[in-house]
């Protein structure tokens, strides 16, 4: 299978909140339903490192490194016996209008831009990871400190439901919705020692999201990560007569 873009994801944050899922069914993509855990529907803020980015092999000069902050939801398409577990972004944010231009252009993906930074320093035991983005002149952040220690994600968990999903899927209109997957390993993952999150979701997201201004995280992770793979095959599905 060709592989469209591959990167190394790195330090990976996921700020978890428990949502109403009639929020999410106005953004739902044809062909999927709500992936629930416990029987709530989630959505998550997502900071992360993107670096040695390729498109089909081939580097990226200047722009193969940067952070990306993204909001997503959690579905689930059932074909037959095969369960399909994927995510479904509200919008994702990094800083080059070159990358973002390609991805909405190629795959009518919900990239912007704005200015982006980070900061990590890892000590023995311990590391802090800080992502930031700029939003109508004010910086907006979220913060881990962890454990350098990894471990695997134990079963049946919130955190590996969080992560283990390996489908994209896009909304491209009422009708039509587009299916890609992801290739990456089962991640490690660091303890959570501390988090802080500064995030203006009416403003980055819409006033659909504000009521997660005043919604405490359920749960906050991270992940160590590693090199990732999109395939370039996405799948249209046209499902006219389906419902959610």
């Amino acid at each position: 299978m060709t592989i469209f873009l591959k990167a190394n994801w790195e330090n990976i944050i996921m700020a978890n909140y428990e949502i109403d899922p009639k929020i999410l069914f106005p953004f739902l993509p044809k062909g999927v339903e709500l992936d629930l855990y416990d029987g709530k529907a989630y959505v998550s803020l997502v900071g992360f490192m993107f670096k040695k980015t390729k498109l089909f092999n081939v580097p990226i000069p200047y722009f193969g490194t940067f952070e990306e902050i993204n909001l997503r939801f959690y579905v689930v398409r059932k074909e037959g016996d095969t369960v399909k577990r994927g995510v479904v972004f509200i919008n994702e944010t990094i800083p080059y209008p070159i990358v973002a231009w390609m991805a909405n252009k190629l795959y009518k993906e919900h990239y912007t831009v704005v200015p982006t930074k980070h900061e990590i320093t890892t000590e023995r035991k311990s590391k802090k990871v800080q992502f930031e983005w700029l939003l109508s002149k004010k910086w907006n952040s979220i913060y881990v400190e962890a454990t350098t220690e990894a471990k695997v994600m134990e079963k049946q968990t919130l955190e590996k439901f969080i992560y283990e999903h390996y489908y994209g899927y896009t909304k491209i209109d009422e009708h039509n919705s587009e299916e890609y997957k992801l290739q990456h390993p089962s991640w490690l993952v660091n303890q959570v020692l501390d988090y802080k999150i500064e995030c203006d979701f009416t403003a980055m997201y819409g006033d659909s999201f504000s009521v997660l201004n005043t919604t405490k995280p359920e749960a906050v992770f991270i992940a160590e990560g590693s090199s990732v793979g999109i395939e370039w095959k996405r799948n249209r599905l046209n499902i006219g007569n389906e419902r959610h």
